[in-house]
């Protein structure tokens, strides 16, 4: 649906992003992941149409965003970091006049403004002026208007900014019912976000893209081991020197040294290696208790973290 190839945008001598390539798929969520100033916004406004690109191609649709700017924006709905608004009109009337602008017309268009009303849940306060909405109420009201033309494509731009956490639960919850209907990308800096809402990241930093797959194999690509943890009843010198053995492990460390009967380890073996079945066995056969054994992971934060503060790290 959206198809980004070697996109560069130079503000005079200065890159904002560098060959940056990634795709969104038909009701996909994309989250597009970095710190403030790493060209988030400056991707989203080529991909819109707002700014030309130094080099490089995006279609969104089958459609250039640059060569076929109306046809691309037709199946654009986009909501910018700071939203537009005509704070003296009320959210219907505000969007009547938007359908109008988009060629809405007649009962359509009323049907329409109806629709997405109702998609954002701002029938409480669909009369009242915008000026004196919440904050978490304009955000709706942006995002109605995005959806106005039922587009193929969503293209939103740090949606809860500046919101209240219950605001931001609301709008998290919003977007993400509105996947699979749409494809989206959801530019944003904060991590619960992507963790929440997104099907796939794409981690972009100083302008250019580090990183791109869905956070659990991002995990496993950055940790370069398996690791699970394990709980068991017994003595954790004995378990632990029994886990060593185990084929593929690779190392064993025990949380809490003490001589507690219970013992917290964490076993890593080699990337690509289940070795949980092995584990268990080992400790079974042992006669000790096996109290829990889960897999373990990178949160999103340590990710970000180790692709963010260091400069070469490949997609």
């Amino acid at each position: 649906m959206i198809q980004v190839n070697d996109l560069t945008k130079y503000y005079g001598p200065r890159p904002a992003i560098v060959n940056i390539n990634f795709k969104v798929e038909r009701g996909e969520i994309l989250g597009f992941l970095g710190p403030n100033g790493a060209g988030k916004t400056t991707t989203m406004r080529v991909l819109t149409g707002f700014m030309p690109p130094s080099s490089g191609t995006a279609t969104v649709a089958g459609f250039d965003v640059m060569r076929q700017s109306l046809e691309a924006r037709k199946r654009i709905g986009y909501l910018p970091e700071n939203v537009p608004l005509y704070t003296d009109l009320s959210p219907k009337s505000y969007l009547d006049y938007a359908a109008k602008l988009r060629g809405l017309a007649g009962k359509k268009r009323q049907q329409r403004v109806d629709e997405v009303i109702e998609i954002c849940r701002l029938g409480d306060v669909r009369d009242r002026l915008i000026g004196k909405l919440s904050k978490g109420f304009r955000q709706r009201v942006g995002l109605a208007q995005a959806l106005l033309h039922d587009p193929e494509v969503l293209v939103l731009d740090e949606p809860t900014v500046g919101l209240d956490p219950k605001q931001i639960n609301d709008v998290r919850k919003l977007i993400k019912s509105l996947g699979g209907n749409h494809s989206i990308i959801l530019s944003t800096h904060i991590l619960p976000e992507v963790s929440m809402v997104c099907n796939r990241v794409v981690i972009i930093n100083q302008g250019r893209v580090v990183a791109q797959d869905t956070p659990e194999n991002l995990t496993r690509r950055l940790q370069g081991s398996e690791a699970v943890h394990v709980e068991a009843r017994g003595p954790a010198k004995e378990i632990r020197a029994a886990l060593q053995k185990v084929p593929n492990v690779i190392s064993v460390q025990s949380k809490d040294p003490s001589a507690s009967s219970i013992c917290q380890l964490t076993v890593e073996s080699q990337l690509g290696q289940d070795v949980r079945d092995k584990i268990a066995a080992a400790i079974v056969q042992g006669g000790w208790g096996l109290l829990e054994m889960r897999p373990m992971g990178m949160s999103l934060e340590d990710i970000f973290l180790k692709l963010t503060t260091k400069e070469e790290v490949a997609s």
